[in-house]
């Protein structure tokens, strides 16, 4: 009887080799082309190993080189008009992913209709000591407390001319830059003020951002005197720009506030001194629903994500309603699906932002969403986006 044959250690390493390298080339051409199942089963359980920040700074990275580049091409019914331009499709990446404005093209190669940088603070400053962002995995949610972390007016403005230059004006993707105060600002209405003059000439729109829970004081700026006094500063500043640099200005606002708080600033809205030309709905929330899991949810900050949707989409629908539909909304919260992007047009919104799903699902999320929400207008009848927007309102208020 003849032995068996052993194959030699260097045939094995070659084996091995061979089959890494294999694995390998597929690994990066499943995340190059966007697989939705190799980076729902593979790839984003990876990710999650690795500390929240040290993943999100990584993510930026990658888009920033150009490594994810989803297939898919928008539909004719995706486009849509927000704030006088043209969207190829209404769903954006919001701010806080990518804060100095690195990424913006590599986030338009994947396909988003509009991407919002920021935010942006006058001075740079380091933010809240780590760790300052959470993953609640059983919740699909996200707490953050970055608080404004910023490379500051002068290095952002650079980097995003620079980015600009390189591209002809009909190739660049909409771009809304998001403005922030310094913490240790001894007068907050001067730096959104500084912030407008100053990124004017680069941004497609711009947005007033009072409503993050993770800079002490913020949020009181959304009260009524507060807010008269900002807005009225903010249109004034825009006003002494050369027509060509005034650009749309837009406040966003905390999805905390209560019905009489929402009232107070559609009335401060329906003045002409303060009349912004759209909202964004809504920030994080300080809320912790008694439905959460995670062991994170007890963590100081903001959270975001699926248990924060419902929430959104009734304030959306609220403010459509305030507002009678005539000051634009970017939905924002809890957008994970084509569904929920849909549930928020309905409400009332001409736009949405995802950020937490794109957290926990990567590149994949953004074609998927589009395809499906291509389909939920086309199975309502809907021409297009505009048509769909606030025809809901009054189910989402109940």
């Amino acid at each position: 009887m003849s032995a068996c044959r052993v194959k030699s250690p260097n045939k094995i390493r070659s084996l091995i080799k061979v089959t890494s390298l294999g694995a390998a080339v597929f690994s990066a051409f499943s995340v190059y082309r966007g697989d939705e199942k190799f980076y729902n089963t593979v790839f984003m359980p990876i990710v999650r190993l690795i500390p929240p920040e040290t993943a999100h700074d990584l993510a930026v990275l990658g888009v920033k080189w150009k490594l994810f580049r989803p297939s898919y091409q928008d539909t004719d019914r995706l486009r849509t008009r927000l704030l006088g331009m043209t969207f190829s499709n209404p769903i954006g990446i919001a701010a806080g992913f990518d804060k100095h404005g690195e990424a913006v093209q590599g986030l338009q190669l994947i396909g988003f209709g509009f991407v919002e940088i920021g935010s942006v603070t006058p001075e740079p400053q380091p933010g809240n000591p780590r760790p300052r962002i959470f993953r609640l995995n059983e919740d699909k949610a996200i707490v953050n407390r970055y608080g404004f972390n910023s490379e500051g007016h002068g290095a952002v403005y650079d980097r995003l001319r620079e980015s600009r230059e390189q591209q002809p004006r009909e190739q660049r993707v909409t771009l809304g830059i998001n403005l922030g105060k310094n913490k240790l600002s001894s007068d907050a209405i001067a730096d959104y003020v500084q912030g407008v003059k100053r990124f004017g000439c680069l941004a497609d729109y711009l947005v007033i951002n009072v409503s993050s829970p993770n800079t002490p004081g913020l949020r009181t700026m959304q009260s009524k005197s507060t807010l008269q006094t900002l807005l009225s500063e903010v249109l004034k500043a825009r006003a002494t720009l050369p027509t060509s640099e005034q650009r749309p200005i837009l406040l966003k606002l905390a999805p905390d506030l209560s019905e009489e708080d929402l009232k107070e600033i559609v009335s401060v809205l329906r003045t002409e001194a303060c009349a912004v030309d759209g909202l964004i709905v809504s920030n994080t929330t300080i809320d912790r629903p008694s439905t959460l899991r995670s062991n994170n949810a007890g963590q100081l900050g903001g959270l975001s994500g699926p248990p924060l949707k419902q929430r959104s989409t009734a304030m959306i629908a609220k403010v459509y309603k305030l507002t009678e539909g005539k000051v634009p909304i970017i939905g924002v919260g809890g957008i994970f699906t084509g569904e929920d992007a849909f549930e928020k047009i309905e409400a009332g919104a001409s736009a949405v932002q995802l950020y937490t799903s794109f957290i926990f699902h990567g590149p994949p999320v953004v074609p998927k969403i589009k395809r499906e929400l291509d389909r939920l207008l086309e199975q309502n009848g809907y021409a297009s986006v505009e048509d769909a927007v606030g025809k809901g309102v009054d189910k989402y208020l109940s």
